[in-house]
């Protein structure tokens, strides 16, 4: 079983197994002793010496007993007696014989005796977790191995800050470089890193404070001058000598000169340009050349193709290209907030780099984006700052998420364009004039399929029809030995490591030579175009991909043990178990990092490929939840309770798991509701403390809303009351929502759930809890709405808005949008109502809220009608509950009997003040107090006092219909 050391560092063993327990301080110095004579033999008597620093009686025979110690430590199934294998004998004393990568510090120094890219390089300096042989820094026989060692790490960052600068990421380079002179000042060649990499920063002011800044450190602790190279670096400066930024090589664009001239035009007049077009148009070409024509500093995100990175990626390869570090996710009671919060602290550091120097910021492809990074991209443009941001994407693969960030991101006016095939004259200049009809009529001037079409004529052969078709043409051209690498490097995806694929350098000079990948930076490939990688990918045999996942899999886990995406990706791929613990583990950091959708899709991965855990039922019930599927996260959770059957403390992690706000009296599924609130019960009749009975006794009230009569009602008032003695906010938010759907046991209660609606507002906005100040907005609207007082509703709807737009909720919109047609049904004509009760009809497809999608479209026309004297559309009534309809429901027929009319007459009387519906804000039928007349008038009681009331309220609300309609009833019943 091979044992692996870590030295750069606290001294570590491990094995395939994990961690090996080392003995005691004096065998562990043993240990390092050996390690830092690389192999060579050490002797009994300099062992001795290291340990006690002289000779004394006894001490080899310690020496001895500390090696054999040691060998049963790293060698624990060595057979009794049998020879040492690792730790070995040799005269006159002892040897260790590892392989060097099995020594972290040996692998340092290979890597850099090789060419290593600056993927290389960030793998190798993430192997430092301090400084190298750190318990036995103090060591004469150590001292001299640190020293040379630290000078490695030193000389490892300079080679990474000049692999930066080839690569034209020189802001990526400022961070680090910055705190490497800063910690070692005397180094020249630092400073000269430093100077380079600001000045093509695009920081000419600070390029020239850090050469000061050097002349003064050398001339105080050295009294120096610089160097030749510093010297001539500062000329250089001064001067804005060409030779500092190197031109960027780039293969010639043809035939785009339209186009670069219309993202010219665009860049002077809008913050964001969308270009499209089909797989293989060259965006990503014609972007790479605006971007070096426009001259800003420039950062690019490219969206990968399939799973395995995390949430916003592209954002992160932003901030990083900028020498930007990414903000920590701060914690907070509301996902939404914390999100919200998050994505402010980047668009703050994109504002800040902005300051220093106009910026452009590309997203390519991002049809594969998730959500959290379109909610950024959107977040980014909203922002006034210097920042021309440019998203390309397929247009042939919009997917449903891009679909409504491209509708979200409409409003900020950017500029599109589409690109098209290219010109037979531009396909000529590409493939020569012989050649260009039939390439250009067989690929549409797609400048891709034009390229390879190209080399396959070249080669002789016959012309395929299709894009990826002219791709495995030229694949079955190559040996096995070159297709094996192309197809691991396929299953890897995005930039592609050597030390992925194996021994194969000659195999991957080939791919390159015949151009299926190209060089992405020293010792880093990647793909010509993801419709190569595509083609690739797809014609390996399905048993054969699943093992290359597999191997890759295996290589990550040792080599990025924290990549976790990667590593779920890639089990999940292969079929292996590994898979379903990694993906639980990727959504919980996604559900940390406040990135529901990310965690959202993890989680089901992890459902797909696993076995049906309460523990993932939750995840996915959580985070879908979130991202505003209310009723899948209600099948989840019942199934969660299932599992959980008799184990109440499965259950109550169950019940506790998530809030959803509730603004809404029905349940899409009551056989469902009663299964959680008798749930809830169980585990009341345990005794919990406070805070857990508060949160079951506001689900009661919350599950059961308008069927739990007293049990209902008492269970809210607990839940408030207990809240406010815990003096949590987050609680108390949950236990009035709890209150609120319970204020309907009566008619003209709309009073009572506004003083809710206020006290919602007030402590979730003074606790950053945004989706219970929404619903405070949103109970204000209906309140207001009810009383008459439409200025007040549409402030709160405004507010509502402007949180769902900030915080990205969907569903607000739905509320507003229904609210604002209930608005002219009451002010406005009848054809303007109609219409407005059509656009808001359209939002409410897949909304999930309980009778919305079946009955609100048609009770709302009835309404209408019913108030304007037209044919009612609606041959039933509604039931009447104790819910947002109740009012609705009195009003909306005729009593059959004077008892009949006697009871509505009192049931509706303490809403003489109200409109009837409106307190939905989604329909009205009018003034109660206008029903009420015309039951005092079927009951021979005075009617006009009533009409009049209905008349005042309807001028309070600004409706000449019932106004006119009012004090005309009140006429007649003075008459």
């Amino acid at each position: 079983m091979a044992v692996s050391f870590s030295v750069l560092g606290p001294l570590t063993a491990a094995d395939e197994q994990g961690p090996v327990a080392l003995p005691g301080p004096r065998h562990r110095a043993v240990l390092a002793r050996l390690l830092v004579a690389r192999g060579q033999v050490v002797s009994a008597d300099a062992l001795v010496e290291a340990l006690w620093g002289q000779p004394r009686v006894g001490a080899v025979g310690a020496v001895q007993t500390f090696v054999g110690a040691l060998r049963r430590s790293l060698e624990p199934e060595r057979p009794p007696r049998a020879p040492a294998t690792l730790l070995v004998t040799e005269a006159p004393g002892y040897a260790l014989r590892v392989e060097p990568e099995q020594v972290d510090a040996w692998r340092f120094e290979a890597v850099l005796r090789g060419n290593p890219s600056v993927a290389r390089l960030d793998e190798a300096l993430g192997w430092w977790r301090g400084e190298p042989y750190a318990e036995f820094a103090d060591q004469p026989w150590a001292t001299a191995e640190i020293s040379r060692l630290d000078e490695l790490r030193l000389l490892a960052l300079e080679r990474r800050a000049a692999g930066l600068l080839a690569l034209g990421r020189p802001a990526e380079a400022v961070p680090d470089l910055e705190s490497h002179v800063d910690t070692h000042p005397l180094r020249e060649e630092a400073w000269r890193l430093f100077v380079l990499a600001l000045y093509r920063a695009g920081r000419q002011g600070d390029a020239l404070a850090a050469l000061r800044r050097a002349r003064a450190v050398l001339a105080a602790e050295l009294g120096v001058d610089p160097g030749p190279a510093l010297r001539q670096l500062e000329r250089d400066v001064l001067a804005q000598a060409p030779q500092l930024t190197p031109p960027v090589r780039r293969e010639r664009l043809v035939g785009r000169e339209s186009e670069l001239k219309a993202l010219a035009e665009a860049a002077d007049r809008t913050r964001l340009i969308l270009v499209s077009g089909e797989a293989g148009a060259g965006k990503t070409a014609l972007l790479e050349e605006f971007a070096a024509r426009l001259g800003r500093v420039t950062a690019w995100g490219t969206n990968p193709d399939g799973a395995g990175v995390p949430p916003a990626w592209p954002w992160t390869r932003i901030l990083n290209a900028l020498g930007e570090p990414v903000p920590p996710h701060e914690p907070a009671e509301d996902p939404a907030v914390a999100r919200f919060l998050w994505q402010h602290a980047v668009v703050a550091r994109l504002a800040e780099v902005a300051r220093r120097a106009p910026l452009l910021l590309v997203l390519d492809d991002v049809q594969w984006a998730g959500e959290e990074t379109l909610a950024l991209l959107t977040a980014v443009v909203a922002e006034p700052m210097p920042v021309l941001v440019v998203a390309s994407y397929r247009s042939t693969e919009v997917s449903a998420e891009l679909s409504a960030a491209l509708g979200r991101m409409a409003r900020f006016g950017p500029a599109r364009l589409y690109l098209s095939g290219l010109s037979v004259t531009a396909v000529a200049e590409l493939v020569g004039a012989d050649a260009a009809a039939v390439i250009h009529h067989r690929s549409g001037g797609n400048p891709f399929f034009v390229r390879e079409l190209a080399r396959v004529l070249d080669a002789g052969g016959d012309l395929p029809d299709g894009v990826r078709d002219v791709v495995r043409h030229r694949l079955g051209g190559l040996t096995e030995a070159v297709r094996a690498v192309l197809d691991k490097a396929a299953v890897v995806g995005g930039e592609v490591d050597p030390w992925l694929l194996g021994d194969g350098l000659t195999e991957l000079e080939t791919a390159v030579q015949r151009g299926f990948l190209v060089f992405n930076g020293p010792q880093q490939f990647r793909f010509a175009h993801a419709l190569v990688r595509d083609a690739v990918y797809e014609d390996i045999p399905l048993a054969r991909r699943a093992r290359l996942h597999a191997e890759v899999g295996e290589l990550l886990m040792r080599r990025r043990p924290g990549e976790i995406s990667s590593l779920a990706h890639h089990f999940l791929r292969a079929g292996d178990d590994r898979g379903v613990g990694y993906a639980q583990a990727a959504a919980e950091r996604a559900e940390r990092d406040f990135a529901p959708h990310e965690a959202a899709r993890l989680w089901q991965a992890a459902l797909t490929h696993g076995p049906r855990t309460a523990e993932l039922l939750m995840g996915l019930a959580r985070t879908t939840a979130i991202t505003g599927s209310l009723a899948a996260a209600r099948r989840y959770r019942a199934e969660a309770l299932d599992l959980a059957g008799a184990d109440l403390d499965l259950t109550t992690r169950v019940l506790t798991a998530f809030d959803v706000p509730g603004v809404w009296t029905d349940n899409d599924d009551p056989a469902l509701a009663r299964r959680i609130a008798d749930a809830a019960e169980r585990v009341l009749a345990t005794g919990p403390g406070p805070r857990i009975r508060a949160r079951l006794l506001a689900t009661i009230a919350l599950e059961l809303r308008s069927d739990g009569g007293s049990r209902a009602r008492e269970a809210a008032l607990e839940a408030e009351r207990l809240a406010r003695e815990a003096d949590d906010p987050a609680l108390l938010a949950l236990a009035l929502n709890a209150r609120w759907t319970q204020t309907f046991t009566r008619a003209g209660l709309a009073p009572e759930r506004a003083r809710i609606g206020a006290e919602l507002i007030e402590t979730a906005g003074r606790h950053r809890l945004v989706t219970f100040e929404v619903l405070g907005h949103l109970v204000l609207v209906q309140a207001n709405s009810a009383l008459a007082d439409f200025a007040v509703a549409d402030t709160h709807a405004a507010a509502a808005d402007s949180l769902g737009v900030e915080y990205g909720l969907p569903l607000v919109g739905v509320f507003t949008e229904w609210y604002r047609a209930l608005r002219l049904a009451v002010t406005g004509p009848l054809t303007a109502a109609e219409a407005a009760y059509r656009t808001a009809a359209a939002r409410l497809s897949g909304s999930e809220m309980p009778g919305l999608d079946r009955e609100m479209v048609a009770l709302a026309r009835h309404c209408l009608y019913r108030a304007h004297g037209l044919v009612p559309t609606m041959d039933r009534t509604l039931p009447e509950r104790p819910d947002l309809f109740l009012e609705l429901s009195a009003c909306l027929s005729t009593p059959d009997s004077r008892a009949e009319a006697e009871r509505r007459y009192a049931l509706l009387t303490p809403a003489a003040g109200e409109f009837a519906g409106a307190g939905s804000g989604f329909v009205t039928l009018g003034p109660v107090a206008y029903y009420l007349g015309d039951l005092a008038t079927e009951l021979g009681r005075p009617a006009a006092e009533h009409y009049r009331q209905a008349a005042a309220l309807a001028r309070r609300a600004g409706s000449p219909h019932w106004v006119a309609v009012a004090e005309a009833k009140a006429r007649a019943a003075t008459q």
